[in-house]
């Protein structure tokens, strides 16, 4: 069974405004959101989305990992830098709350997905026990065509309608992603994501990879990509080369991630490492010095100062957003 490494920062709350004071590193396994100073992680409150165009406000879901890759909690506003357009911006904004998600589940069941099925399920398992107790989700399968199987549901209820689903037909990935984006919108929670499940590239949609990525960048959706292959390696054991090229771009155009197990432990891994992320992430805010909206792709870039004592680390956000009039 996977355990998340989450390496904390920070052991008292500080004072609105202060950084905190008797900083110490500490790594351990959890799999329960670590806030500084032992505080309980809030259940209610305002939230934020990762992309919020309608006010002059943009916010960003970050997630901050060690050389290790194992998440990193309590860093403070100023341990950040956000960029747009390589112009330095003012964070007005900060939280790293443990908030629910509303998720979309997008699980391939083509023909190919045959034999692969029940370790699937068993990694989805993995994963929703994983989630907060507060996230909603509903499950599109998909073949030559996409189709919505549950409504936003609680998480046991969804368990159980994967239990219904076979394998067959062809591959409609393009599709079902879209279906997924549109959807995810209506959840209740203002952070949103999906968790795209596939074997391969896509042979039947309707939308083109074109269309698709352009509607990834201007949506405010973290997605993150399984690309699950023949288990223990040898002839079929690895994606299609384009497959898996789109897969790792769509996650790295939201700030998501892509994973390709290559075993049923991996898969399990792979899928807790998602929810475990999802819970352990920081939500920044700025109000950009260039408010005209110009309808261009504005590019964000958000990089982390270490704090004393720590190696360099990683971050990962979205990589922009289209300034819409």
């Amino acid at each position: 069974m996977f355990l998340g490494f989450v390496m904390t920062y920070a052991q008292q709350a500080p004072p609105e405004g202060q950084s905190p004071a008797g900083k110490k590193v500490e790594t351990k396994p959890d799999t329960q959101p670590v806030l500084p100073g032992g505080q309980e992680p809030r259940k209610d409150g305002p939230q934020s989305p990762i992309i919020k165009l309608d006010t002059n406000l943009v916010t960003l879901t970050v997630t901050v990992t060690d050389p290790y890759d194992r998440l990193v909690t309590g860093l403070d506003r100023q341990h950040f830098e956000v960029f747009e357009n390589k112009v330095k911006q003012t964070i007005e904004y900060f939280r790293d709350d443990d908030v629910p998600v509303s998720l979309g589940i997008v699980f391939d069941v083509s023909g190919s997905m045959k034999g692969k099925l029940d370790r699937a399920r068993d990694a989805l398992k993995a994963f929703i026990q994983t989630s907060h107790d507060s996230d909603d989700f509903f499950l599109i399968g998909f073949n030559q065509r996409a189709n919505l199987l549950a409504e936003f549901t609680d998480g046991n209820t969804l368990q159980s309608k994967l239990t219904l689903v076979d394998s067959k037909g062809q591959t409609a990935l393009y599709d079902a992603a879209y279906l997924g984006i549109e959807k995810v919108k209506l959840g209740r929670h203002t952070k949103r994501a999906l968790l795209l499940i596939s074997d391969g590239q896509d042979n039947s949609s309707r939308y083109t990879y074109g269309e698709l990525r352009k509607l990834l960048k201007e949506a405010s959706v973290q997605i993150y990509c399984i690309g699950i292959v023949e288990m223990g390696g040898g002839a079929g054991g690895t994606l299609d080369l384009q497959g898996q090229s789109i897969l790792e771009e769509v996650s790295q155009i939201t700030g998501g991630k892509a994973f390709f197990p290559r075993s049923a432990a991996e898969l399990e891994d792979a899928t807790t490492r998602i929810a475990l992320e999802l819970r352990h992430q920081y939500s920044i805010g700025y109000t950009p010095t260039n408010v005209e909206r110009d309808n261009q792709w504005h590019k964000i870039k958000v990089k982390v100062i270490p704090p004393r004592g720590l190696p360099n680390l990683n971050v990962r956000s979205k990589e922009g957003y289209y300034a819409v009039p």
